[in-house]
């Protein structure tokens, strides 16, 4: 069965939501999850979309997606930021991430991008082994820093 990889649509998203949970099963983290379709509809479909998406079908079936954002980098310029690939389980090792990751390597092409840039968590060997093989730069020397809205609020309300 052949699959096709299009351009995510505000139909799709309730699909992908089961994929991100998914996702999260995997990496240990399923209370993680507080997004909603409501909230991708607003943030993807609305009047300043800040994401887009490519989803990987078969028989009307998602059973990946690639989710992307840009990004703007002061000594590059602007950069496409691949926030997530998922191929469901059943799925994986069957070529669906590489599609997803060729055309989302397509679209910042496409998009006069100097480049992309993603993350990958240091135990998911697969997923490692999978960005090596395109030459992929795994950079160590960087530390990720986040504060969640509740800090936040809290930090400047002290």
């Amino acid at each position: 069965m052949a699959t096709n990889i299009r351009i995510g649509t505000k139909q799709d998203l309730p699909q992908v939501l089961e994929l991100i949970k998914e996702l999260a099963e995997y990496e240990k983290a399923p209370d993680e999850v507080t997004n909603t379709v409501a909230l991708m509809e607003e943030d993807g479909f609305g009047k300043n979309p800040i994401y887009g998406f490519f989803v990987a079908e078969r028989d009307k079936v998602i059973i990946g997606l690639a989710l992307y954002y840009w990004r703007y980098s002061t000594w590059k310029g602007k950069r496409l930021y691949l926030e997530d690939i998922i191929v469901t389980e059943k799925e994986r090792g069957n070529g669906i991430g590489k599609l997803l990751f060729e055309r989302t390597m397509q679209h910042a092409l496409d998009s006069h991008c100097t480049g992309m840039m993603w993350q990958v968590l240091e135990w998911n060997e697969p997923a490692i082994n999978f960005y090596k093989k395109y030459g992929a730069k795994l950079d160590e020397e960087w530390t990720n820093c986040n504060l969640e809205r509740e800090q936040i609020k809290n930090l400047l309300n002290a």
